[in-house]
Order: C-alpha cells, then sequence, then structure tokens
C-alpha cells in the first residue's frame, strides 16, 4: 500500500472516529444530561451511568449537539463547493446559512436577510430532511436567539456577552476540514461567535478545533495543549480559557480519576469548563474510549456536551475502531453521521467532489 492510501485510510478512520466518538458520548450524556451526580448514582448505580439508557424516545439518541455538529459540516462542505463551483466560498457564512437551515427544523426562524435564501426548498439538502435532525432536543437557547437575530455574530462585532458551550460543542468538524491547526482555531472562533460573544465562549471552542486537527495529524494530546495554549494566549480575553486548562492538566496528574475529580473543573454549562473537563477526560482514559467517555459523561452538569467533546478528541486520536461496537450498533442515525465523515474526508483521498449532495 502506497504512503498516500495509508494516510487516507487513517485519516478517514480518524475522522469517522471523531465524528461518531462525539455523538455516542452525545448519546451516553443525554439521559443524565440535567442530574446532579447523586441523582445519576441513585439510579444507575455507584459507577454511575455505562450504557445508553432512553432519552427522546429511545436509547442511542442524539441530542442538538449532534445535529449542529453535523449541520457545521454540511456548512464546511457546502463552503468548499461553492468554491469548486467557481463561487465565493465563504466558509463561516455557509456555516450559518447551514445553522438557519438547523433553525428551521426546530420549527422557528431567523429575522436575517438570508433566512429565505438559505431555506429555500432546493437549498434544504439531505441532513434537513433526516427526521431526527427535525426533532428538538432540548436546543440551546442562546443558538435559538443567536440565529433569530437580524445580524450575524462576529468575534469584532459580538450579539451578546454568552460563553455558553453552544458555540464549542459544534465546531469539531472545523478541526477536521482545514488543513492547519492555526487555520482552525481561527475558524473555529469564527464559527462559534456566529451565536456565542463572549472571548471564552468562541477562544475555548477555536481550542477545540485546533486541538482536533492536530490530534488528527498523530500529535499527542500533551503536545497539542501546549500549542493550543499559545494560540490562546496571542488573543485578547484568553486568561479564563488557559486557566481552565492548566487546571484540567493538573488535575490529571493528581491522581486517580473520578466524578469529583471532574467536578473540581466545574458542570460545563459555558465553554472554558466543558473544554476543561474534556480534557481532563481524555487525558485521564489512560487510551480506552470507553474509560474516557464514561468518567465526561458521570457529572453533575452538561453531560452530552462533555461527553460529545471527550468522544471526538479521543475518537481523533484513536480511531473509529476503538469505539465500542454496541455504543456504535444503536447510535441514532449512525449511517448519516458516517456518511458526513466520508464526506470530510474526500480530500485525502484526492477525489473531486460531492455530486448534487451538498448544492450551493
Amino acid at each position: 500500500m502506497s504512503h498516500r492510501n495509508w494516510y487516507a485510510m487513517n485519516m478517514e478512520s480518524r475522522i469517522k472516529g471523531c465524528m461518531l466518538g462525539g455523538a455516542v458520548g452525545d448519546a451516553l450524556g443525554a439521559p443524565v444530561e440535567f442530574l446532579s451526580l447523586e441523582h445519576i448514582r441513585n439510579q444507575f448505580g455507584h459507577n454511575g451511568i455505562s450504557q445508553y439508557a432512553p432519552a427522546y424516545g429511545r436509547c442511542g439518541a442524539i441530542t442538538d449537539d449532534t445535529q449542529m455538529t453535523l449541520f457545521t459540516a454540511e456548512g464546511l462542505l457546502r463552503g468548499e463547493a461553492r468554491g469548486r463551483s467557481g463561487k465565493s466560498s465563504e466558509f463561516v457564512a455557509a456555516v450559518h446559512e447551514a445553522y438557519l437551515r438547523w433553525l428551521l427544523t426546530q420549527r422557528d426562524a431567523s429575522s436575517n436577510k438570508v433566512f429565505l435564501q438559505a431555506t429555500r426548498r432546493e437549498m434544504l439538502g439531505w441532513l434537513y430532511r433526516l427526521p431526527a435532525l427535525r426533532s428538538r432536543r432540548s436546543p440551546g437557547t442562546t443558538c435559538i436567539t443567536g440565529l433569530r437575530s437580524e445580524v450575524m455574530g462576529t468575534m469584532e462585532r459580538p450579539i451578546n456577552s454568552s460563553k455558553g458551550c453552544g458555540g464549542l460543542m459544534r465546531v469539531t468538524p472545523v478541526g477536521l476540514f482545514f488543513d492547519d491547526a492555526a487555520t482552525a482555531f481561527d475558524m473555529g472562533c469564527r464559527i462559534a461567535a456566529i451565536t456565542h460573544g463572549h472571548p471564552s465562549g468562541y477562544l475555548a471552542a477555536g481550542a477545540c478545533a485546533a486541538l482536533i486537527r492536530m490530534l488528527l495529524e498523530g500529535q499527542t494530546l500533551r503536545e497539542s495543549l501546549n500549542l493550543v495554549v499559545d494560540f490562546l494566549k496571542s488573543k485578547r480575553g484568553h486568561e479564563e480559557c488557559v486557566l481552565a486548562l492548566e487546571k484540567a492538566l493538573a488535575e490529571a496528574m493528581e491522581g486517580k480519576p473520578s466524578p469529583e475529580a471532574v467536578e473540581h473543573l466545574g458542570a460545563g454549562w459555558v465553554a472554558e469548563e466543558a473544554l476543561a473537563i474534556a480534557v481532563y477526560c481524555s487525558l485521564a482514559s489512560n487510551s480506552d474510549f470507553r474509560k474516557g467517555v464514561l468518567l465526561a459523561v458521570n457529572h453533575s452538569g452538561d453531560s452530552d456536551s462533555t461527553g460529545a467533546i471527550t468522544g471526538s478528541l479521543l475518537g481523533s486520536m484513536m480511531g473509529v475502531e476503538n469505539i465500542p461496537a454496541e455504543w456504535l450498533e444503536d447510535l441514532e442515525i449512525r449511517e448519516a453521521i458516517e456518511q458526513v465523515a466520508v464526506d470530510l474526508s474526500i480530500r485525502y483521498k484526492g477525489e473531486a467532489e460531492w455530486g448534487s449532495k451538498y448544492p450551493v
């Protein structure tokens, strides 16, 4: 096998690992998202939840985290398709339009001038038509209100002061799509700032996208964190994110992983805490996907988001082969998530286009 073919196959495994791993973590955390650690243990035993439990009418159900992650990927792919067709490929604008289609799936609308264009029948696409993506799965208030706005949020002109994790939990495809960590960091920030205007809200997202990119290329998590901290320190308002990551590293060096250690880092409702929890759980996993993701969902807080981010980090490092088979088998819309991962990996295969799958 040529080096190019090996590289493409390895990349596809890691990209699938990232997308499917994130969805698995999301689905594991969904039933316990709003429960305290004490309540989780009372319901599932001292070790907490360890398999899918019912949420949204089934076991293995995804939430708005995976929905928005898929629409992030769709926006990036449509931006690429526009560029290949000779049109302007403004990736942030393309992702914003994809989010407006997601907003429509939530039976909501926007006063932004591009809403009607982005949601024309011929622009809706195949993801929009999936029933699981047209179901309300406790969408974040900031995401909804931000997308309703007449203007698209930017880092330079924020539309609010939110640092909730809703900008972070959806950006992993950015790290899979752009070819270098610096670009992934910048684009992750800009895409999160569409709805989340606080520096900690979008800088944490940029940091996550950059981590995904570096892990995809085979760097270790500790090596990647050093570079990400450098990226963060070059930006105004970085202090909360850097401190949160430093706390995660210190906690990982302390000793035996535990839910109590996770809770020392916060609840994950805000972006820098969610990123710190995911980094801690990934470091503490000892390259065991199951161990890391279960640690990430068994705490008092935003369990589906911390599970999703942890699953994405570990999947990027380890590849899809290391995700427990039973979790993949029962995962809602697994085939669609895997198809998007394949579409994201096309550049590594040297293929030219996706056909009409992503209308421009």
